[in-house]
């Protein structure tokens, strides 16, 4: 019977399908079919220009106005990031490891040097007064002031050089110039400070 010998239709190979065997025949044995021969679209690259600013400025008196707005945010940003210590924004005085363990050491502790021009400010009123005793009390306190604070330097100079060389035995940094840069922090108030102070007083550095 005709229907016994007929060919399904799905096994009849058409013209497509006789080209992919044979493309795929003469394909290397790696070939990894792209995504146009598997039928998946190719998704469009997204263009990499960059958008036009719709706040473009108009004039000149306008490029000016926003670029002096973008130095303030600028300036803006690198006065929080030094004080909070960022070292992209610090200072090349107050960068590095080294430098960060002596202003740790000093906020750590009190310094007399806080109350130095506290005292020197009652010192230079109290001279003024043409009073014996008074004047004499501001030159007692004045070479208190003075002692304490020599006293207080070299004992923080004494734990610098302590801790750097512990911590940082290869530090190409010199133990003086770190000694005096805590020094001279110890002389400032501490919440004038910059970097303002990582550490709370009474801490463990």
């Amino acid at each position: 019977m005709p229907s016994l010998f007929r060919r399904k239709s799905a096994d009849v190979a058409t013209p497509e399908t006789e080209e992919e065997v044979t493309d795929a025949a003469a394909r290397p044995k790696g070939y990894t079919p792209s995504k146009r021969e598997l039928g998946q679209a190719t998704p469009k690259r997204q263009s990499t220009a960059r958008k036009v600013n719709a706040e473009a400025p108009a004039n000149r008196r306008e490029a000016m106005k926003q670029m002096r707005e973008r130095q303030r945010q600028e300036r803006s940003e690198a006065t929080e990031g030094m004080r909070a210590g960022d070292e992209r924004y610090l200072l090349a005085r107050d960068r590095g490891a080294e430098r960060k363990l002596v202003r740790d050491i000093i906020d750590s502790r009190r310094t007399v040097g806080t109350w130095f021009f506290g005292g020197a400010l009652i010192v230079l009123i109290g001279s003024t007064v043409r009073v014996g005793v008074i004047q004499l009390a501001s030159n007692l306190l004045w070479a208190l002031l003075a002692i304490a604070v020599i006293v207080d330097s070299v004992l923080i100079a004494r734990k610098i050089k302590r801790l750097v060389k512990e911590r940082f035995p290869k530090t190409g940094q010199r133990i003086g110039s770190l000694q005096l840069y805590g020094v001279m922090r110890g002389l400032t108030f501490r919440r004038m400070r910059v970097p303002k102070p990582q550490v709370e007083l009474g801490d463990k550095v």
